[in-house]
């Protein structure tokens, strides 16, 4: 096991109580992006009590605790706060039932679908455990609770903040997601872990008409469903076999009345992809077609197309992941493994593009081992809930403690006290 790892997981037991608590309150009440005011707080007034030099709001709701202790390598832990709005339907007893008004001005149900409350939770306990144990490791600790993930705006507000100028450039940036997968488990990668994510609203132009009269019309919900159609066409027949691209339209909105041909419709699209040669060229070809769409249905004018968000591949650093690989073996034997790249997406690593230092993304599993081991044995994967679900919620035990320990000891491979060298 990592020395500090080892060192620190003694004292682990005593604070998951705490944790528990900490996590069952942000679970019941999530923000969503850009409006995690009550989470920031929470973090900021947890790191102020633990020592931390706390910077609040970086970035609009962002939270930056730094904790000096000698001369070291500085390590950034990082983790996002947001929550998605989606009414949850876990059954928990502590489930969200909090309503809020988005940046649109529609009230929506809120909810934690994605495990950003686990991601909070997991750095407030990493920083107390390292504050409280300083006479264990040697450096400098940031951690940064980051704002607007689930909308790709966060890291680059927080950047746009002066980050990178106002805190100490860190030798490398970690951070962790849960996702499907038996707790208790890790999962790292070198090289390119998550896609790349494109999200568009495409506006087709048609020309309104009595639902009667057709044939004065130019009807843009069957220019929709013929675009809808084709754009299917660019993975099977534009993407070659061996390289991988998702292309989903999660919305198709036109007309009001079933007897009134719309004057438009639009479309909103999300695509993922793990080469940049195949993203520009997805992205090249989603314009082609909704182009050529509209000009076969003869539209009085050319589609509107409105970047909605734009996630940049995550490509761990090789040298970095492999001592973080190193530690995860260590701590977790067994449970530590190799992780396919995963079709998500991830605004962690704009932190390390725009300070230029190597960072490290990996997995943590918060299935029910049993479960997760049932529906794998069955080829049933695909239907347990999953991040985004409003019915998704990682089991509490062992993943609240998994994600603890991986954050340690991944820290603990660059702030630690070096291993010692036998001499048999």
């Amino acid at each position: 096991m990592d020395p500090l790892a080892k060192a620190l997981d003694p004292h682990l037991d005593a604070l998951l109580s705490e944790l528990e608590m900490i996590y069952k309150d942000l679970h019941r009440h999530p923000e969503l992006s850009m409006q995690e005011v009550r989470t920031a707080k929470l973090a900021a007034e947890h790191l102020a009590q633990h020592g931390f030099e706390v910077t609040s709001g970086v970035g609009g709701t962002g939270v930056v605790g730094l904790l000096r202790n000698g001369p070291g390598p500085t390590v950034m832990l990082r983790a996002d706060m947001d929550a998605l709005p989606v009414i949850e339907a876990t059954g928990l007893s502590y489930a969200s039932t909090v309503r809020a008004t988005n940046d649109e001005g529609v009230e929506v149900g809120v909810s934690h679908a994605c495990g950003h409350d686990l991601h909070v939770t997991w750095l407030m306990g990493a920083a107390q455990a390292l504050s409280e144990h300083r006479d264990l490791w040697q450096g400098t600790l940031l951690a940064v609770f980051q704002p607007g993930e689930e909308v790709a705006r966060g890291a680059q507000a927080m950047v746009d903040d002066g980050m990178t100028t106002r805190f100490p450039r860190p030798d490398v940036i970690l951070g962790q997601h849960v996702m499907v997968g038996a707790a208790g488990t890790v999962g790292t990668r070198s090289g390119t872990i998550l896609s790349a994510g494109d999200s568009l609203k495409v506006r087709l132009f048609g020309r309104g008409s009595h639902g009667s009269q057709p044939q004065t019309s130019i009807d843009p919900v069957v220019m929709a469903a013929s675009t809808v159609l084709r754009l299917q066409t660019i993975v099977s027949r534009e993407v070659g076999p061996l390289d991988s691209a998702v292309l989903t339209i999660g919305s198709l909105q036109a007309g009001t009345k079933e007897n009134i041909i719309p004057e438009d419709a639009t479309l909103k699209l999300n695509i993922r992809t793990y080469d940049e040669g195949v993203r520009d060229h997805v992205l090249a070809a989603v314009k082609r077609i909704c182009r050529a769409e509209c000009a076969a249905s003869n539209a009085p004018r050319e589609p509107e197309f409105t970047p909605l968000n734009s996630y940049p591949m995550t490509v761990n650093d090789a040298e970095a992941t492999a001592r973080v690989a190193k530690a995860f073996r260590a701590q977790f034997g067994e449970g530590a493994y190799e992780t396919p790249p995963a079709a998500a997406s991830e605004d962690f690593s704009l932190f390390g593009r725009a300070w230029k230092t190597p960072y490290v993304f990996w997995i943590v599993g918060g299935t029910d081992p049993e479960v997760y081991a049932k529906a794998k044995a069955e080829g049933q994967i695909n239907r347990l809930p999953s991040n985004h679900s409003s019915r998704y919620a990682p089991v509490l035990h062992p993943t609240l403690k998994t994600g603890l320990q991986a954050m340690l000891a991944a820290a603990g491979a660059w702030l630690g006290p070096e291993e010692p060298t036998s001499h048999a």
